[in-house]
């Protein structure tokens, strides 16, 4: 219900929900000064899934983001003090973007199995899920908006993470629990002064959860390249994307590559954005059960250079999310391409401490 005047009588004109969403936004404590010692990489321990061996029943990797550090930081590529840890989202923040009535449906545990896609979690206590499910998600959503201040500021971001590109204002599926995507992008809006953002998902699933939220937004130009003979199969929402990439199923590394060529060029010529959210899944990693297409970890290493190296030229900022890929290669492939970019200098994650 609309808050009322002091008279009680007459609705107050600012109690709007934009007006709302701005003051949750410029409430919140997500956003916050990294020290030039720490680099663009953004991870907590308290991303990864683990109770009960539960995790095992989904094919997604849930230890993934932590495989990905540890390969990085094994092989001296990343020092584990340059590590960036976000803080966890609130209710306050989630309600950002989220309906009162979604969260409040997550006290379900019977909900969070459905989206998760883990049915006998729907019999364990929703206290439990709370604290092993989905606080690590609050988390990860933590560390994708706090990615949109740091690619602003230093050119670019890695969240180790995130990417759940399937949950929309209203609704979660496909083991996406929160619109991280959204909302990393509502906070961008508010605390960057920003007004144009280009998503580029090049996850093997369509995005369906943010091509919802914008469904109606000019501010925001969504390039989707997806299998579209698989999950989530959402033809309302495919209407909503601006420069649409349909694969078949086997498409090869070649193939894939060639045709991102040409989607890119054609962003390049359609839409000016001042920040891109690129959602990088591994799903498109040949031998990948639910992505079913057949790129090489080669590929993947080429395809995520493409893309910075398009946002780059232009100048402008870009954040990295991890997204699906459920494979135990993925974090390998993650941290292979992640070295790449360093090799390529498109991204820095040298010892930052001298920074003036």
């Amino acid at each position: 219900m609309a808050a009322t005047s002091s008279s009680g009588s007459l609705p107050n004109s600012l109690d709007t929900p934009e007006a709302t969403r701005r003051t949750r936004i410029l409430n919140s404590k997500l956003y916050f000064d990294v020290p030039p010692s720490k680099v663009s990489v953004i991870y907590s321990p308290s991303y990864d899934i683990a109770f009960m061996g539960i995790e095992k029943l989904h094919p997604f990797d849930s230890s993934k983001w932590g495989r990905i550090c540890q390969f990085l930081i094994s092989e001296g590529v990343l020092e584990k003090s340059q590590i960036v840890e976000p803080l966890e989202a609130s209710q306050a923040d989630l309600l950002v973007v989220h309906s009162e009535s979604y969260l409040n449906s997550l006290k379900s545990s019977l909900k969070v199995s459905m989206i998760i896609e883990v049915p006998p979690v729907a019999v364990l206590p929703n206290c439990l899920l709370q604290r092993k499910v989905l606080r690590p998600f609050c988390k990860q959503v933590g560390g994708s908006i706090l990615a949109a201040k740091l690619a602003k500021e230093r050119g670019w971001a890695i969240n180790v993470g995130g990417g759940f590109h399937h949950c929309s204002a209203g609704e979660g599926g496909g083991f996406c629990v929160y619109a991280d995507i959204s909302l990393c992008i509502q906070y961008a809006f508010v605390l960057l002064n920003i007004s144009r953002v280009m998503i580029i998902d090049l996850d093997a699933h369509q995005g369906n959860g943010h091509e919802r939220d914008f469904s109606k937004d000019g501010r925001v130009y969504i390039m989707d390249m997806y299998n579209a003979g698989i999950y989530p199969l959402d033809f309302e929402a495919r209407r909503y994307i601006d420069q649409k990439v349909e694969l078949v199923s086997g498409t090869k590394t070649k193939d894939y590559l060639d045709q991102l060529e040409v989607a890119l060029e054609v962003a390049r010529n359609s839409f000016d954005p001042e920040l891109i959210v690129y959602n990088a899944g591994t799903d498109i990693l040949d031998g990948d059960p639910l992505g079913r297409l057949k790129v090489s970890p080669e590929g993947v290493a080429r395809r995520d250079e493409k893309v910075f190296r398009f946002a780059k030229e232009r100048n402008i900022p870009l954040l990295m999310l991890t997204s699906g890929g459920y494979m135990k290669s993925s974090a390998r492939v993650i941290a292979d391409s992640i070295t790449n970019l360093a090799k390529k200098n498109l991204i820095e994650l040298t010892n930052t401490s001298n920074r003036k």
